[in-house]
């Protein structure tokens, strides 16, 4: 494998992992805010828009990241 290939897959295989992991994430949020949500209905709302919230820094803090090392 040359190092141009690897350059075009990294950020692919990067992607991938972060939207396996956030989807895995979702998909347990809903059982998470009804058992929060049992607690104190904001802290349920504030735990999902953590969640959403983290979805999107976690690619704008890549992309910064990306940017500093001119990737």
């Amino acid at each position: 494998m040359s190092l141009p290939e690897k350059k075009e897959r990294s950020p692919a295989i990067a992607a991938a992992i972060i939207l396996l992991v956030v989807g895995a994430g979702f998909f347990v949020l809903p059982a998470i805010m009804l058992f929060l949500g049992e607690i104190s209905p904001w802290l349920a709302a504030a735990v999902g828009a953590a969640f959403v919230l983290a979805f999107f820094m976690i690619f704008w803090l890549r992309a910064r990241y990306q940017r500093r090392r001119g990737l």
